[in-house]
C-alpha cells in the first residue's frame, strides 16, 4: 500500500485508519481471487480436480469479504459522510469489490470445467485456453497492484490489454466452432472449454472496469462507456497520480 497516497485531509485520523483498513481488506479480496484463478487455471493444465474442488470450496470465502467490506464503507458514509476524494475512494471500493466477486465466480466455473475428462484430440483446445488464461491472469495481477497504488499509467495499460484478450477469446471460439462442425461427437467437451473461455473474456472486462474506477478516483471522472482514446486523454493530461482536487 502506498503510504504516500493523498486520500484528502482528514479532522480524524481514525478516519485514514479506517480508510486504509477497508483497502487492505479489498487488497486481500483481491489476492484471494487471484490465488483462485490461477488455481483453476492449474487444475486445467494438470487435470487436477482435487485443486478445482479446493477453487470451489474457497468461494464462500470471497463472498464473506464482499460482504464484510460492504459493511464496512456503509459505516463509514454513515459516520464520516466522505466528500470529494474520499468518497470517490469509498465508490470505487464499492464498484470493485462487486467486480472482484464476479471475478470469483468465473473462477469457479472454470474449475468446474477442470473436473472433466478431455481425450487426446480435445487437448489442444485446452492449450489454447490456458494462453488466455495466462494474459488474462496477468491483467488481474497488474489491475490489483494498479489499485493498490492508485496508479493510473498502469490501470491505463490494463485497460488497453483487454482488446487484445478479446482478439484471442474470438479466434479460439472459431476454432472451437470449426472443431464442432467437423466432430459433432465432441460438442460436449467443446462447450466446456468454450463456456471457460468466455468466462475468460469476463474476467478480462472485469479487470478492465477496475482500470476505470481508478480513474474515476485519481481524476475524479467517470470514463466508463468512454472510447479508448477519450480514456487515454483523461489519463494522460496530466502526469500527476495524485487525487483530483477537492
Amino acid at each position: 500500500m502506498d503510504a504516500n497516497l493523498n486520500t484528502s485531509k482528514h479532522i480524524s485520523g481514525k478516519f485514514n485508519e479506517e480508510l486504509e483498513a477497508v483497502r487492505n481488506k479489498v487488497l486481500s479480496m483481491g489476492g484471494l481471487v487471484e490465488q483462485q484463478l490461477h488455481n483453476a487455471l492449474m487444475a486445467i493444465e494438470n487435470s487436477d480436480q482435487e485443486l478445482a474442488e479446493r477453487v470451489l470450496s474457497s468461494d464462500h470465502r470471497v463472498n464473506d469479504f464482499e460482504v464484510q467490506i460492504d459493511e464496512a464503507c456503509i459505516q463509514i458514509i454513515a459516520k464520516r459522510q466522505p466528500a470529494a476524494s474520499d468518497l470517490r475512494l469509498v465508490i470505487a471500493i464499492f464498484r470493485t469489490i462487486a467486480d472482484l466477486e464476479r471475478i470469483g465466480d468465473e473462477a469457479e466455473r472454470i474449475a468446474r470445467v477442470a473436473k472433466e475428462s478431455f481425450n487426446k484430440d480435445q487437448q489442444q483446445f485446452l492449450i489454447s485456453l490456458e494462453n488466455l488464461g495466462s494474459q488474462v491472469l496477468a491483467m488481474l495481477h497488474k489491475v490489483l497492484d494498479a489499485f493498490a497504488r492508485m496508479d493510473i499509467e498502469a490501470a491505463l495499460e490494463v485497460h488497453q490489454q483487454d482488446a487484445q484478450a478479446d482478439r484471442q477469446y474470438e479466434a479460439l471460439t472459431r476454432q472451437l466452432m470449426t472443431y464442432m462442425m467437423e466432430d459433432p461427437r465432441g460438442i460436449p467437451k467443446v462447450m466446456d472449454v468454450l463456456w471457460s473461455a468466455r468466462s475468460l473474456e469476463r474476467i478480462g472486462d472485469r479487470c478492465q472496469n477496475i482500470a476505470e474506477y481508478i480513474v474515476f478516483f485519481a481524476k475524479g471522472k467517470d470514463v466508463r462507456h468512454v472510447s479508448p482514446e477519450s480514456m487515454e486523454r483523461t489519463v494522460k493530461g496530466s502526469a500527476s497520480n495524485k487525487p483530483a482536487s477537492d
